[in-house]
């Protein structure tokens, strides 16, 4: 059975893993990194807390032993169901079965000012460039004569209050409280301001009443100021524009306020749902296809258990890819649908960190809400628990008990990219349109 999957996120990787070595697959693994990216801690790279290379695992080395699975480092243009090909930039790829697991992206509602002007954090990438931008803003405040100018370069705006907002907020704020006046010693630090936006009345809207007043309450008293029910407008690089008609003086936006669906063109769009999400049934196939499933934060499946769809988390991408392989091979072996499970998601729980000895968690059954130094321990151990690779674990848990005790992060560094002439006649080999991307930010 030849399988293609595309994408290596927690879904695509654990697919591969779990079929790894097993007789009777031809596994081809696309994805245009060559690297795992460990997700929920990518605003620690942000915020100078982890290496990039703390969170991220080269695929190669994941499968040094393997029999089965090959890797291509290519970016897919488009997938032919009717002839059974994946299209991409080096070529193209039959298959036998195709899974899609090309994860979600940020979603911006379509708004051009933010799309050119706002920071995402939905790759280590844009991790480090959000990183540069925050270190940079404190550097050009040192040399900053006017008053208002200072006050914007020490304004951060983080749109969303879920996760990745509070979290995000929480890091920055500490950073703020034990480390920036370190650094800076000029700069009076009681005059940075961090705010958090969210549309609806609460953060952390998926978790508990408890949790979403005590993440509230963690915040502010670290000095954020959260701001509910209101929604960001417009930034133009300078100027933050409300619905509520306000405004905030900021040199940095951060969007974590949404996200969307990575659909490969040749996906049927009648297929493609609220979130631009792909329609699968409970064997995680799509509708009227046998031969194409769809997995993780790309799947949209409803159930009695989740009538809107399974949430957008690690822990539901990796147990569809566990049933999914399980699938896979009583199809191998024995040829019988009628062997084949359908996927259903237990929940053991959800929890996010503020900042040091602040986190919350909910666990349904048995139906407990935990807070504080416990909750923070349960997140740590959670999240050492799902980095790919011994080493990274070990790595992360030094860096996390040397911040502790320190209260400082080693990785304050600004690298600053320079680019060697090109000389006459020699190709571009693309780098003019990575500069693009990245806004022409120097990344490190």
């Amino acid at each position: 059975m030849k399988i293609v999957i595309i994408g290596a996120g927690f879904a695509g990787l654990k697919l591969a893993r779990s079929l790894n070595n097993k007789p009777g697959f031809d596994i081809l693994l696309i994805d245009k990194f060559n690297y795992h990216q460990f997700q929920p801690l990518f605003y620690q790279v942000a915020t100078s807390a982890l290496d990039p290379s703390n969170i991220s695992f080269p695929l190669r080395k994941a499968f040094h032993k393997s029999k089965n699975v090959r890797i291509r480092l290519a970016t897919v243009d488009s997938i032919d169901t009717n002839s059974k090909l994946v299209h991409t930039d080096m070529g193209h790829f039959d298959y036998d079965i195709l899974v899609v697991a090309t994860g979600a992206d940020t979603n911006w509602f379509g708004n051009q000012q933010l799309i050119e002007n706002a920071f995402p954090m939905k790759s280590t990438v844009e991790a480090l460039q959000l990183r540069h931008r925050l270190l940079q803003n404190f550097e050009d405040a040192l040399i900053a004569t006017d008053h208002k100018e200072i006050d914007r370069l020490l304004t951060i705006v983080i749109v969303g209050g879920g996760p990745t907002g509070v979290e995000l907020s929480g890091a920055i704020a500490e950073m703020r409280r034990y480390t920036l006046p370190c650094d800076y010693p000029e700069l009076d630090f009681k005059k940075m301001k961090i705010y958090l936006l969210e549309g609806t009345a609460k953060t952390l809207g998926v978790m508990s009443e408890k949790s979403s007043a005590k993440s509230r309450k963690y915040l502010e008293a670290l000095g954020v100021t959260v701001v509910t029910n209101t929604l960001l407008k417009g930034y133009d690089g300078k100027i933050a524009t409300l619905n509520n008609g306000e405004t905030i003086d900021t040199a940095t936006v951060i969007w974590a306020a949404g996200v969307k669906g990575n659909v490969p063109k040749g996906i049927n769009p009648a297929l493609v749902v609220r979130g631009n999400r792909i329609n699968v049934d409970r064997f995680n196939k799509i509708p009227g296809s046998n031969d194409v499933y769809v997995l993780g934060d790309v799947a949209y499946m409803e159930t009695p258990n989740y009538p809107n769809g399974h949430p957008q988390v690690a822990n539901v991408a990796i147990n569809q890819a566990k049933n999914l392989a399980n699938n896979l091979r009583r199809m191998e072996m024995q040829s019988n649908s009628k062997t084949l499970e359908e996927f259903e998601y237990r929940d053991k729980g959800v929890m996010a960190t503020v900042g040091r000895n602040l986190a919350v968690v909910d666990i349904p059954k048995p139906k407990l809400h935990v807070g504080g130094f416990i909750a923070w321990l349960i997140w740590m151990g959670l999240h050492l628990v799902l980095i790919l690779g011994v080493k990274n674990r070990l790595v992360v848990f030094i860096n996390w008990i040397y911040n502790y005790i320190t209260y400082d992060q080693s990785l304050r560094l600004i690298f600053k990219e320079f680019y060697r002439p090109k000389k006459e006649g020699e190709k571009n080999f693309g780098k003019d349109t990575e500069r693009t991307a990245l806004k022409a930010q120097p990344v490190g």
